[in-house]
């Protein structure tokens, strides 16, 4: 068990680096109108109707939680906090000071934004490596919460790693699919999604992105290594480049195959997702030309096979865009061999 001294040492340290994050919009607004929250939620029976509130509101529409992860200026959020009703973001740092923020990237597949202050020499939060995370280690959740309370901080341990869910936001009601994400028992409120889940060092090992509706002590957080390979692109491209097949996909296991009565428990299963007008192969896209289709199986790519530990995102990453990859391909009881070339999704 850790020491209250680790756990105040770890809070101490990330603290400076915590910020509070406002969108703004000059709008009609009615009185003893209740102030708005972020967050994703894996329930899809929300009792809240967000979107339409957001409608009645006035200059602050939103609110959430981020963390300033390089010196320059630069402040990673969740990517669901982006609304196009906002006009101007604002960042509240732990001193009480506000400036202005740009969004200099964004990460959907993974519900991550970037922004960027016009300022120096901050005090950025030193991210840690999420591969290395042990089930029962301790994890600490830090951010506005509520969109009320800064700074609120709550303890827990990392209760899963890997997971996938379906998250609906509660701003737009967009459904997303968020894969590899760490599980906690931290508590993660509305507002505190976008800040830090940090462990005993203070260092950043997740970022805080849903919670589960209904049910208590299960919060998620996106793994810090996505975040890392974000900030690197930036660095070094200026932009976060993603290699695009254009194809929907679940990456299959032994209980899937279990339960679907399959025929391989590894690969990825093109499929659409159950929301309106999705399709599982996007037209005109790379997965398209190949010919790719709906129920067909990826079982390698450039002869990886393809796992949840080595899932099809990150193959193709290896790759980069422009180049010729074959895909090992089960329709039916047929393998197919079918080649395309990467195109590059900004």
């Amino acid at each position: 068990m850790p020491t209250d001294y680790q756990v105040i040492h770890a809070i101490r340290r990330a603290l400076p680096a915590i910020v509070s994050i406002v969108g703004d919009k000059q709008l009609p607004k009615n009185k003893k109108e209740s102030s708005q929250f972020w967050g994703l939620l894996e329930d899809k029976k929300t009792p809240f109707n967000f979107s339409s509130q957001l409608k009645r509101t006035g200059k602050k529409i939103s609110s959430g939680s981020g963390f300033i992860v390089d010196a320059t200026g630069i402040v990673a959020t969740n990517g669901h906090l982006v609304s196009p009703l906002v006009d101007q973001y604002r960042i509240i740092f732990s001193t009480n000071e506000e400036l202005p923020a740009k969004i200099i990237a964004v990460d959907a597949i993974n519900d991550l934004v970037l922004m960027k202050v016009e300022a120096g020499n901050l005090p950025a939060l030193e991210l840690g490596d999420s591969s290395k995370l042990k089930l029962g280690q301790t994890a600490i959740a830090i951010g506005t919460a509520l969109g009320e309370f800064q700074n609120s901080v709550s303890v827990g341990v990392v209760s899963g790693l890997s997971r996938l869910i379906s998250a609906k936001s509660m701003i737009s009601g967009r459904v997303s699919r968020l894969r590899g994400l760490i599980q906690t028992d931290a508590a993660i409120n509305p507002g505190n999604s976008g800040g830090p889940l940090i462990d005993l060092s203070g260092k950043a090992i997740g970022v805080n992105t849903a919670l589960v509706v209904g049910a208590e002590n299960i919060g998620f957080a996106i793994p810090a290594n996505h975040l890392k390979q974000d900030l690197l692109e930036i660095k070094t491209f200026g932009k976060i480049r993603r290699p695009f097949l254009g194809v929907r996909y679940l990456l299959l296991n032994k209980t899937l195959q279990k339960r679907n009565s399959l025929p391989v428990d590894y690969g990825a299963l093109v499929i659409s997702e159950d929301l309106p007008d999705d399709t599982a192969v996007i037209p005109g896209s790379p997965a398209e030309k190949a010919g790719l289709q709906e129920f067909d199986i990826i079982l390698e790519c450039q002869g990886q096979k393809i796992t949840n530990q080595n899932p099809l995102e990150d193959i193709l990453k290896k790759q980069g865009s422009g180049k010729e990859i074959v895909l090992k391909v089960l329709r039916g009881n047929q393998e197919l061999s079918l080649k395309t070339t990467i195109e590059e999704k900004n």
